[in-house]
């Protein structure tokens, strides 16, 4: 699919702006995500709850994300292979406004329809 210069830019400066918003997402979910203090004199125990809920949820933020970062590496490695916008399954072009949403996809709508069964 990135059978141009200018083609091949667009997508490698869309994949970094992925990049970029997944770290920003990271630094604060880091905050979150740290140890939650247990001291009951300080924290009430619904805070504490509370506190620990949100922990988990930025935990698994940090987690989705790096699934993710891992993904849209891959598809820089299509770009270089210059296999980026080629559904894995049929072989066949995934549609560039899907690509755009998520530039680590990796099957057109058909393929991932019928994947998902």
């Amino acid at each position: 699919m990135s059978d141009t210069g200018d083609e091949d830019r667009f997508w490698r400066q869309l994949i970094n702006q992925h990049i970029e918003a997944l770290a920003g997402q990271d630094s604060s979910a880091r905050e979150s995500a740290g140890t939650v203090e247990l001291d009951q004199s300080r924290v009430g125990r619904l805070s504490r709850m509370d506190a620990l809920q949100t922990q988990a949820m930025q935990q698994e933020v940090l987690r989705r994300n790096s699934r993710q970062l891992l993904e849209l590496r891959k598809a820089e490695k299509r770009l270089d292979a210059d296999t980026f916008g080629y559904c894995d399954e049929c072989g066949e072009n995934i549609a560039r406004g899907r690509l755009e949403l998520n530039p680590a996809v990796t099957l057109c709508i058909g393929c991932a329809e019928k994947a998902e069964g």
